[in-house]
């Protein structure tokens, strides 16, 4: 079990009154790690300290910047077996996803670190003889950046990491599921020699979170908000931004198609639904929550699939033997998915593989025959439970992809690589994978999603665009005629 502390302006520092609040591991219910409860008067205490770092570290050349974000990339990496600890601990997930968060997240610091001499503007002509009119950007401010359990150093480090190479200091809020895991990505940052104030750390029991976050989003300093959780969540921030006109970040749920055309490799979009259904045991963003499949190929593609999730092993990610699905995040996933695979089975469907858990170690599940009466055809399950639709021709196909209130990725599996990719243009995605799985990430990606699925972009110059502030800033360099 860790006890852990804050670290505003470079210290250590434990919760007003030493208040604190426990995560408990999801699999045996032991403590997993004990971490400072905030007050609304501690989140001011670190926009102070983010805000007076800023006047320095928004002046800081981009080659040390760089140089910093580079040494903390390596700290990262170096913390390997912690995070491998800390993410069984706290989330009940395998190593072989908190491997590929390090691995994904460090190279997220190096493309912030090579983004910095990007910041970049333009010189605009002007109708104004003799004006040199210039768009400028130029670091926002102070950042707040929140982000959730289920990719919890990817999407940690990616609320850290564009921000601050574009010169804004960062207040990051861990999540109250897993603490330890987002203080090592913290500890990083500091090993690498950050100045103090230039990464602020808070974390709040459960109960507190909205009180927290509106006391950093309605200080003066903050100009900036990033958000990765559930469109639930998203919606009650975006309204606290609008409250206090911050502009904000949101990337939030899915229900990620995979569209299996008629001429698809069979195989290969088995193998890419597998990957997309089942990494992490479902609880990704990107998870593909719903394949659907021409009926011409439908029986051989659902044996295939079936064959294959059948086999995935489960179990303790804490014990030696690999798995692929480890534990999900609590007992609330598991009773959500029991409830959506006995209303699917009562409207019809077909149970092909899996089933009912009455623990958080849940097989790879698959409904077949799923329709728009049932509730998995529409609700994000965030779990291993998962929806094959059939559909009888292409249009078909893409009405179902489009018909539910997200959007944020998608793929499409056919031979035919221009008739894939007119589908794929006509699904409402910010991301689509033609012959990929809904789940991918890189780093130098414009990230994000529309609908339900969030506002803005993460990632290489669309995230710059996100966290600066762009100027139209004037020189006359010749005297200029005035009417009166």
């Amino acid at each position: 079990m860790s006890d852990l502390s804050m670290l505003i302006n470079g210290l250590k520092v434990t919760a007003d009154k030493n208040a604190t609040f426990e995560r408990r591991n999801p699999l045996d219910g032991t403590v997993a790690t004990r971490a400072p409860a905030a007050s609304p008067a501690d989140a001011v205490m670190a926009v102070e300290a983010a805000a007076e770092a800023f006047r320095t570290w928004s002046e800081t050349g981009p080659n040390e910047r760089r140089a910093l974000l580079l040494k903390a990339a390596d700290k990262l990496e170096a913390k390997l077996p912690q995070f491998i600890d800390a993410v069984a601990a706290e989330t009940g997930a395998t190593g072989m996803w908190a491997g590929f968060n390090v691995m994904l997240a460090a190279g997220m610091i190096r493309e912030a670190a090579s983004m910095t001499t990007q910041v970049a503007g333009e010189v605009i002509p002007s109708d104004v003889p003799g004006s040199l009119a210039m768009g400028i950007r130029q670091p926002a401010g102070v950042v707040l950046g929140i982000a959730p359990w289920n990719a919890p150093i990817i999407l940690g480090v990616r609320a850290i990491a564009t921000p601050l190479a574009c010169g804004n200091t960062v207040i990051f809020k861990g999540s109250e599921n897993c603490p330890r895991t987002h203080q090592l990505i913290v500890e990083a940052f500091q090993e690498a020699g950050l100045p103090a104030g230039v990464v602020n750390y808070i974390t709040n029991a459960p109960a507190d979170a909205g009180a927290v976050v509106e006391a950093i989003v309605a200080h003066p300093a903050v100009r900036r908000v990033n958000f990765t959780g559930s469109t639930k969540v998203g919606k009650i921030i975006a309204m606290t931004c609008a409250k206090y006109l911050k502009p904000v970040v949101l990337e939030l749920g899915g229900k990620a198609p995979l569209v299996v055309l008629d001429d698809a490799d069979i195989d290969d979009a088995v193998n890419g639904a597998a990957f997309g259904c089942f990494a992490n045991s479902g609880q990704i963003c990107m998870s593909t929550e719903r394949i659907i499949v021409d009926q011409k190929i439908a029986d051989e593609f659902v044996k295939r699939f079936a064959d294959k999730a059948r086999n995935l092993p489960v179990g303790d990610p804490r014990k030696p033997d690999p798995v692929v699905l480890g534990s999900v995040i609590g007992m609330n996933t598991v009773e959500h998915c029991n409830a959506l695979i006995d209303d699917a089975l009562a409207k019809g469907a077909k149970l092909l593989c899996g089933g009912k858990s009455d623990t958080t170690l849940m097989p790879a599940t698959l409904l077949d025959h799923v329709t728009p009466a049932m509730r998995i055809y529409h609700e994000e399950t965030f779990g291993p439970v998962k929806a094959i639709v059939r559909v009888r021709n292409t249009e078909e196909a893409i009405a179902c992809a489009n018909d539910n209130e997200y959007g944020l990725s998608a793929a499409v599996f056919g031979k035919d690589i221009a008739r894939a990719f007119n589908v794929a243009r006509k699904i409402d995605s910010g991301i689509c994978h033609v012959n990929a799985p809904t789940v991918h990430d890189e780093a130098q990606m414009p990230f994000g999603g529309v609908k339900g699925s969030g506002l803005g972009r993460f990632g290489g110059k669309a995230g710059i665009a996100e966290f600066t502030e762009l100027r139209w800033v004037t020189v006359q360099t010749t005297p200029r005629h005035y009417p009166f």
